[in-house]
């Protein structure tokens, strides 16, 4: 398949003809290079334009509502993309789901709007990053959940997450603030730390992140958790507008793009 054009695409109606298709997509991030398409890695765009490809005998572009990482899962990535000639739906699914290999998944897909559009529509999204807290680590969750085996303080990491939650300048909690498209200033809505038996899960819900921002409260939280940091520092961090080594940005295989808002945000 070609390299895409870095740029965002502006939002084109498919051809004449053609169709729109919406798509929820499930993935283990793990041997992946990230979302986007590069020559000569591993992709979930590449994977899924390649059975595309294949499936259809078009040369596809899937438009996804944001770009994870390497080693960064989905539970519910939407996408759009548009065919010239037009499929049914449930065919569609059936087909790139018998090429695609085992670690990705077309969950839901249908046919949408001319005018839809998985980035441009989105009005947030939820992100959950997952730690197996406990001494000895579950090996069924080793690839989607970072392990620590010291007990962690819940109550310190929740007013610590308190601290985050509205609208604020994250450019401390970005790994690269000087190159935020559209500024630093980001609307957290929930900022949810909560257990079950070993397993802790830190939950984001915000109108959008900067570059690997989810990862850094994570990462923050967790420090705070184990005692390393005061959950009262979190504010003079924040406030400070800088990126330092103060914030850890937590392993990518505990992160899940849980879901995208596409109505009012919860």
């Amino acid at each position: 398949m070609p390299p895409w054009p870095d740029e965002e695409t502006p939002r084109t109606p498919p051809p004449p003809g053609g169709r729109r298709y919406r798509l929820c997509i499930a993935y283990d991030g793990t041997d992946f290079s990230g979302w986007q398409f590069q020559p000569g890695r591993r992709t979930v765009q590449g994977a899924i334009e390649g059975a595309l490809s294949k499936l259809t005998g078009e040369t596809v572009r899937v438009h996804a509502c944001g770009r994870t990482d390497a080693g960064v899962h989905a539970a519910g990535q939407t996408a759009h993309l548009d065919l010239a000639r037009p499929w049914e739906a449930a065919a569609l699914q059936k087909g790139l789901n018998a090429l695609l290999p085992d670690d990705v998944r077309i969950l839901r897909l249908a046919r949408a709007k001319s005018i839809f559009h998985a980035r441009y529509d989105a009005k947030g999204k939820e992100y959950r990053y997952t730690v197996w807290n406990a001494p000895v680590e579950n090996p069924l969750l080793r690839r989607q959940a970072l392990h620590i085996r010291t007990p962690l303080d819940l109550a310190a990491m929740r007013r610590a997450a308190a601290m985050l939650e509205g609208t604020r300048d994250f450019a401390a909690f970005s790994a690269n603030p000087h190159r935020e498209i559209g500024g630093t200033v980001r609307t957290l809505r929930r900022l949810a730390v909560s257990r079950r038996g070993p397993l802790v899960t830190i939950s984001a819900v915000g109108d959008g992140f900067l570059y690997k921002m989810v990862r850094s409260l994570a990462g923050h939280l967790l420090r705070v958790g184990r005692g390393a940091v005061p959950a009262d520092e979190t504010l003079p961090i924040l406030e400070s507008r800088v990126r330092t080594a103060r914030v850890e940005t937590a392993a990518a295989r505990g992160l899940c793009l849980w879901r995208v808002f596409y109505g009012r945000l919860p």
